[in-house]
């Protein structure tokens, strides 16, 4: 697997870089598991400003996800359903989890953190993600 996607130019982005306009599959090498096959890259400022607002329950499917990136903490205030959060560090180690925040809350913000992926609620106790694995964020080619 690579952890180096390509970027829009046809060069290698760089290992912390996210994949611009397109999907990830976010897989956790510690646990051998993937936590999300089909997540959206928020690395704008208006991808990070909207994230989930307006997206209703049936979004919340297994093997969805959004990175956030750059982040150290989000909320839900606006979102409809709850969600799972992994905070990752620059080397996409996982430095926080929080499980099932529900809407119209504030997570906690992590100055270790680099990004956050917001899942669907449970994705975390399902893959047995934990503080300390290390992910892999690599773009998703068609």
């Amino acid at each position: 697997m690579n952890d180096v996607p390509e970027g829009g130019n046809g060069r290698p982005m760089p290992n912390n870089a996210p994949a611009q306009n397109g999907h990830v599959y976010i897989y956790n090498k510690t646990r051998e598991t993937f936590v999300a096959t089909e997540a959206t890259v928020a690395d704008s400022y208006v991808r990070r400003l909207v994230g989930l607002l307006g997206k209703t329950k049936r979004w919340a499917q297994l093997g969805r996800g959004l990175w956030i990136v750059p982040s150290r903490g989000v909320h839900t205030i606006g979102m409809l359903f709850p969600i799972d959060l992994i905070f990752l560090s620059k080397e996409k180690e996982v430095v926080h989890v929080e499980e099932h925040v529900r809407p119209f809350r504030i997570s906690a913000v992590s100055l270790r953190a680099m990004s956050v992926v917001e899942l669907p609620a449970h994705t975390i106790y399902r893959t047995g993600t934990q503080v300390g694995d290390r992910l892999e964020i690599t773009r998703f080619h068609k």
